[in-house]
């Protein structure tokens, strides 16, 4: 289907969907995804959309949706404003978007948004280095997801300390600001759960490695994300190729490329793929996640 043009809260937009989904990706600001839903379910838009008076964030406008910042976070070069007009490159299945080259970084971002059929979205996030040194980050997708959502991040599978399993195979990090006793988390045998609405103070953790998806489960539909980990690569954030932020009124679930020295002219990529589950149970369960979710996401997975 090809994008038509719209306009989201003030801002030049366009619609790209399949029988099954629909985005709104915006072309004056960006590169942004503000809006992702089934076209079956009632849950409408999962992408959190903030208020006007809580957009701002040392400076830059959050908006919600989906964005591309470069890690490791600083309160200057991460937070470099998307206010601008973007340049639009329409595709066979979709549509690339760039913006003007970042003045106090040198790095251009981009983000390709295509759907390469009716259940599923790849989203390839490109940094471009049009500096004249090379620069040391990471790409960083972020999507940001309503507050009365439940996330869930799946662990490895489990190894066997008798038959000789005795090498760990992650490792879990939280944030300064961390505290892992409220009821915000769940620690199930097999996944991380993640009660946004018993939130009361900002948390986040983070993995090095897991098993490539996280969800976020909002009215009967369940948005999953997928971005496999690449071994040997060094990762940000003490070695995260994943990492999950709530305050109570958002759940991110964010994925982390490489960290890489990108060298002046080079571009580096990151890619997720997207898909939309509807019907399925709240995953707050071992019953519900490992009966229902996770068997769901390998069906979807085995078509990428």
């Amino acid at each position: 289907m090809k994008p038509s043009k719209t306009e989201h809260r003030g801002d030049e937009a366009l619609i790209l969907a399949t029988p099954k989904l629909e985005l709104v990706v915006t072309t004056s600001v960006g590169p942004r995804v503000m809006s992702f839903r089934s076209r079956a379910g009632r849950a409408g838009n999962l992408f959190l959309e903030l208020p006007t008076d809580e957009q701002r964030s040392l400076g830059y406008l959050l908006r919600g949706g989906h964005r591309l910042w470069h890690s490791p976070e600083d309160a200057v070069r991460t937070y470099q404003p998307d206010d601008e007009p973007l340049d639009v490159t329409f595709l066979p299945e979709g549509v690339a978007l760039s913006q003007p080259v970042e003045a106090r970084t040198g790095l251009q971002k981009g983000m390709k948004i295509e759907l390469p059929g009716d259940r599923t979205v790849k989203v390839t996030h490109t940094l471009k280095n049009c500096g004249l040194w090379p620069i040391e980050c990471a790409p960083w997708a972020l999507t940001m997801l309503r507050a009365d959502g439940y996330g869930v991040v799946p662990l490895l599978p489990k190894g066997d300390h008798a038959a000789g399993d005795f090498l760990p195979t992650y490792a879990m990090v939280p944030w300064s600001f961390t505290d892992l006793s409220p009821p915000v988390w769940k620690f199930g045998h097999n996944f991380v759960g993640v009660d946004v609405a018993k939130a009361k103070s900002a948390q986040k953790i983070g993995l090095t490695n897991y098993p490539g998806w996280s969800a976020c489960w909002i009215e009967g539909a369940t948005f999953v994300k997928y971005a496999p980990v690449v071994r040997g690569t060094t990762y940000p954030d003490l070695g995260c190729a994943f990492e999950t932020f709530t305050n109570g009124k958002v759940l991110e679930l964010e994925t982390l490329g490489a960290l890489t020295k990108i060298s002046p002219g080079r571009t580096v990529t990151h890619v997720e793929w997207w898909t939309i589950l509807d019907g399925l149970p709240k995953p707050d369960t071992a019953a519900a996640f490992d009966k229902k979710l996770a068997p769901a996401v390998a069906r979807w997975l085995k078509t990428l």
